[in-house]
């Protein structure tokens, strides 16, 4: 006997509705509030239903995870089931009804039509919501970041202009840039042209062995040489210094939050099974190869290499439909944006690496001498690049459960 819970999840409470087969109603829908104490009164009615009993949910937002967490800790079998698959399922009646009751019920009735092919939450999946969870965050704070970047360069053209292009160091694990900190100690161009060359040298040289940068005395003539020319908006008094020390205080605090959330993506990155197969091929794996592994997910859950693509909406769609047929077709964008963002990612730095042994750009590299447009051999060697990590990570997971 089979018994489907359906939970409608939303802020706070969810919608249950018990099913089993031909329609039988175990239980009308109900609510249930999301504390312990009540999680723990549905788990243990479940558990008392006869018969073999599975709970279905959407895996929308956030509000979901606790629930599955709790019933799945409780030795229930939960399923999240992607919400696009729960939306196109049975839409056969011409009244539209949305309710919490009707989504509980209809969710039901998919578990029992789908029971075979339900994917069992587990542990492993909690990673995945966390590391998701840090990849958005990680995108929020790049967006700040950008933000209160151009807001320090903008005072700073007013106070030092093209200080900010005066070193490219790479960003440091501290989230600190070279830059930056110049522009702490010489937030203003009368801050190095006012001091003659041999005194500007000797701070600039105490300046990077405090920073642990290294020292160049040509570097110090040339941006000595290069102060005396330019021209500041702002006086060099106390209001400017508090502005500028400020604006730089306000990125160096979102730099390094920045730089700690791609560290803990990495830890949390490293301890799922297709950690070895998403780095190398990301190129940038530090950071690129945990935005794919967090937007993607268990990859085991697709049944084919299309439906991936499908997932992250790289894929064509079709218009075949009467005549005559489309030249093209645009990609159906229905995934994740922050998918596509961080494959997107991937695509321009095989552009810029040009690894000749890496199909997809050459796939990619074939297309734009075809004469594509940016747009579709992007989007042509994002599909290829998930149909080759689908296919190698699948691979990858066989070779160890036979070694096991």
């Amino acid at each position: 006997m089979s018994n489907v819970a359906g939970i409608d999840i939303s802020k706070g409470k969810s919608t249950v509705s018990v099913l089993r087969p031909f329609g039988e109603v175990v239980a009308k829908p109900f609510s249930v509030g999301h504390t312990g104490s009540e999680l723990k009164e549905l788990a243990d009615y479940l558990k008392s239903l006869d018969g073999e009993t599975r709970v279905v949910m959407e895996h929308t937002g956030r509000y979901y995870e606790p629930v599955a967490r709790f019933l799945h800790d409780q030795g229930i079998f939960v399923s999240a089931v992607n919400p696009k698959l729960i939306k196109d399922y049975g839409n056969n009646t011409l009244r539209k009804v949305k309710t919490d009751k009707a989504d509980a019920r209809k969710i039901a009735r998919y578990g029992l039509d789908n029971w075979v092919e339900l994917r069992q939450h587990t542990p492993m999946d909690t990673i995945r919501m966390q590391l998701k969870t840090l990849n958005r965050q990680q995108g929020l704070y790049s967006k700040t970041k950008t933000m209160m970047k151009n807001n320090l360069i903008a005072l700073l053209d007013q106070t030092y202009p093209g200080v900010n292009a005066l070193f490219d160091s790479p960003v440091r694990e501290d989230g600190s840039q070279k830059w930056v900190d110049f522009a702490t100690a010489f937030w203003h161009v009368d801050c190095v042209r006012n001091m003659s060359l041999t005194a500007f040298t000797e701070r600039y040289r105490k300046w990077c062995k405090r920073h642990g940068y290294n020292f160049s005395q040509s570097r110090a003539v040339e941006i000595h040489a290069g102060a005396q020319d330019l021209i500041a908006m702002l006086p060099k008094d106390a209001l400017t210094k508090t502005m500028i020390r400020q604006a730089i205080d306000a990125l160096n605090a979102v730099s390094a939050s920045l730089e700690r959330l791609k560290a803990e993506m990495r830890t949390l990155a490293a301890q799922l099974p297709e950690y070895v197969v998403a780095m190398p091929m990301a190129r940038d794996g530090n950071s690129l190869g945990p935005q794919l592994m967090a937007e993607l997910g268990d990859v085991t859950r697709f049944t084919h290499r299309t439906a991936i693509t499908a997932f992250a909406g790289v894929d064509p769609g079709a218009d075949k439909s009467g005549t005559p047929a489309a030249k093209s077709t645009r990609a159906s964008k229905s995934g994740p944006p922050e998918l596509r963002k961080a494959l997107f990612l991937v695509m321009d730095c095989l552009l810029k690496t040009m690894p000749a042994d890496d199909p997809v750009y050459c796939f990619m590299d074939k297309k734009r001498a075809e004469g594509k447009p940016y747009l579709v051999y992007m989007t042509a060697g994002a599909n290829k690049f998930l149909r080759i990590y689908y296919g190698r990570v699948k691979e990858y997971l066989a070779l160890r459960e036979n070694a096991d």
